[in-house]
Order: structure tokens, then C-alpha cells, then sequence
């Protein structure tokens, strides 16, 4: 008898990890949204084998070639460095946005969203009013006033971001807690003597976490559109570091006569953001607790 309880649980979440990857794999935009990251991503880090030219090598007798120019197949900026080669390699830094401001801002709204939740009384009011008070400021303005202060940079800009965001995390973290610790299971490890912490870490809140996972995918695509739009006020990674957000501050000069400069950047901005939205939607759809069972 015990075994079968034991076995019980297990097969149930084998078989509702099927039944997500079917829902998912059926969803032909989510896939196509997967194929782009992974793309987007070998292709960084494959940079070296993929790439001809060094992205700060300068060729100043061929400055703004056109795309398509022999041995510069997407043409060259005004230093004459090879686009495809900047594009690749900037790649590591606007990718690497969304991993660690997602990382920082899941990890700070996780432990706070299940702390607010559990306990509730002072505690859920105070983290609260500070959720408040960072939803009172457009995250995008507070962020140029922090960077402003601690100066332009990819480290800080990643640090900003992280900071600025957890709130969502909190609130969605905190909605799902309030609900799950009145279960008969939290019941059950509170009768059992598990601690609070225990409770809280190891019962709540990996139950929270198919929704975490989606809203980080579609947070990672807002954290590489915020961190190109700094870095392309100039507050972001700074010359001649290749970034794509830079790359469209650097190319505003050329917009007339060299557009591919201003296009081919935003076109992989573009698809890199489509690509985590669609993959988000799939991963929406597939971890949806009401999703029907086979």
C-alpha cells in the first residue's frame, strides 16, 4: 500500500510533464519562438566559429560597404568594422540582459512573494507598500535615474533592470501563496512539523513556479528591449563594446546613407523579442493548471 501512494504522485507528474510538452509541441508558434532563441544563442556562442572578422577591427578604407559587399555579406559600419561579426558578438551581451536581469529580479520577487504570502499581517503590508512604491515609478525612467548615478555601463544596466522589475514576481508569487498554504498538503507538512521555511520553500513555492516560468520568458524579451533602448541613449554598454542597442545609437549618423547600419540590428532586436514572446505563449498555454488532460 505504501508504495502504491508513493508511486501515485510520481506518475501523476510524469504524466502531466507529457501532457505539457504535447500541448506545447502542438503549438507551431511556440516552436518557431523556440527555434529562434536557440539559433540566436548557438550562434553567440559559437562567435568564434562563426564569425570571419574580429567585431573592433577597423578597415577605414572601406567604411559603410552595402549588405551584400564581398567578404562583408551584411556590409560595414562607418569605422569599416564588419556588421555580421558586431551583430554576433553583441549578441552575448544583449542575450546575456535577459538571463541575469530575469535571474535577479524572479530571485528577489520569489522570496519575497512567498514570504508576504505565508505570513501575511505587518509583514505582507509592509512588502507590499514597497511593491507600490516601485509600481509608482515607470521602471524605465527610474532605471535611467539609477544609471545616471552609478554610471553607464552593461553591468549596471543588467543590476538596474533586476532591481527594478521583482515586483511583478512579488505580487504574482504572493496571489499564488495565499491560495496554496490553506491546501491539505501545507496542512498536512505543518501537522508533520516541517517548519516554516521548510514549508515555504520545499512545498509552497515550487508550486508557483509554471507561472514564474512564463512571465520570466516574456520578462527576458522586456529586459533586452529596455537594456537596447539604454544602451542606445547612450547609457547602456558603451563604444566600442558591439551591443546591438549601441550599434543603433552609433548608426543614427547613417540613417540616410548606410540604412542596413539602423536595420539589421533592429531586425535581430525584433526577432530576438518575437522569439520569447511566442515561446512564452506556448509555455502559457502548456503549463496552464486547467489545461484539458488526455
Amino acid at each position: 500500500m505504501a508504495q502504491t501512494q508513493l508511486a501515485g504522485p510520481t506518475e501523476h507528474s510524469v504524466s502531466r510533464s507529457n501532457r505539457a510538452w504535447q500541448q506545447f509541441r502542438r503549438n507551431r508558434l511556440a516552436i518557431v519562438g523556440l527555434v529562434i532563441i536557440l539559433v540566436l544563442w548557438g550562434t553567440t556562442l559559437l562567435a568564434d566559429y562563426v564569425t570571419r572578422h574580429d567585431p573592433y577591427e577597423m578597415d577605414l578604407e572601406n567604411p559603410l560597404l552595402p549588405v551584400g559587399s564581398p567578404g562583408h555579406w551584411l556590409g560595414t559600419d562607418n569605422f569599416g568594422r564588419d556588421v555580421f561579426s558586431r551583430i554576433v558578438w553583441g549578441g552575448r551581451a544583449s542575450l546575456s540582459v535577459g538571463i541575469v536581469v530575469v535571474g535577479i529580479s524572479a530571485t528577489i520577487g520569489l522570496v519575497l512573494g512567498v514570504i508576504s504570502g505565508y505570513y501575511g499581517g505587518w509583514v505582507d503590508i509592509l512588502v507590499m507598500r514597497i511593491t507600490d512604491l516601485f509600481f509608482a515609478f515607470p521602471f524605465f525612467i527610474l532605471a535611467i535615474g539609477v544609471i545616471a548615478a552609478l554610471g553607464p555601463s552593461l553591468r549596471n544596466v543588467m543590476l538596474v533592470l533586476g532591481l527594478v522589475t521583482w515586483p511583478e514576481y512579488a505580487r504574482m508569487v504572493r496571489a499564488k501563496t495565499l491560495a496554496l498554504k490553506e491546501e491539505a498538503f501545507v496542512e498536512s507538512a505543518r501537522a508533520a512539523g516541517a517548519t516554516d521555511i521548510r514549508i515555504m520553500f520545499y512545498h509552497v513555492l515550487p508550486n508557483c513556479l509554471g507561472p514564474v516560468i512564463v512571465m520570466a520568458t516574456l520578462g527576458m524579451a522586456n529586459a533586452i528591449l529596455a537594456a537596447a533602448g539604454l544602451s542606445f541613449l547612450g547609457m547602456g554598454v558603451q563604444p566600442p563594446e558591439p551591443e546591438w542597442g549601441s550599434m543603433l545609437n552609433e548608426a543614427r549618423m547613417y540613417m540616410r546613407t548606410a540604412p542596413h547600419l539602423i536595420i539589421v540590428p533592429g531586425l535581430v532586436i525584433m526577432l530576438a523579442v518575437l522569439g520569447l514572446n511566442f515561446l512564452g505563449d506556448g509555455l502559457r498555454d502548456a503549463l496552464d493548471p486547467k489545461m484539458p488532460t488526455a
